[in-house]
């Protein structure tokens, strides 16, 4: 290969690899229904994505409001009894974390818990980019 081939090559890897170390890292814990109301929609069915892949946010990410309808890239990086799934999830902003402290940085519902993580509950260690 030509030097030009080579160095192209590794160029490439290397922006590549940034794709995974672009996010914020936070933690995760799971909240139980009733969802509803929400913050930023209230009682409104409509306000959740397909496979009820949504989350709530604490004071950090709310930004008074403006949080709303913000969709993340969450990925799983640790936890105790190794808990993570293989992956991402996409998940919705439906709401502020109404715990007080919150125990998260995102609270997720059970359905997008359990997407990313082999436990029943508990917090995990998140990775987590605005898409």
């Amino acid at each position: 290969m030509t030097r030009a081939v080579i160095v192209s090559l590794c160029l490439l890897l290397a922006f590549n690899s940034f794709k995974y170390t672009l996010g914020d890292i936070g933690t995760a814990t799971s909240y139980n229904p009733p969802y509803t109301p929400t913050k930023c929609n209230g009682n409104q069915p409509d306000q959740f994505p397909s496979g009820n892949l949504f989350v709530s946010v604490s004071e950090g990410l709310w930004d008074n409001g403006a949080a709303c309808g913000r969709r993340y890239r969450l990925k799983c990086l640790s936890g105790h009894n190794k808990p993570c799934k293989d992956g991402t999830i996409d998940v919705k902003v439906v709401d502020f974390c109404s715990r007080r402290p919150c125990p998260s940085t995102i609270v997720l519902s059970n359905d997008a818990f359990s997407a990313i993580s082999k436990s029943q509950g508990g917090k995990i260690n998140i990775e987590y980019v605005q898409i």
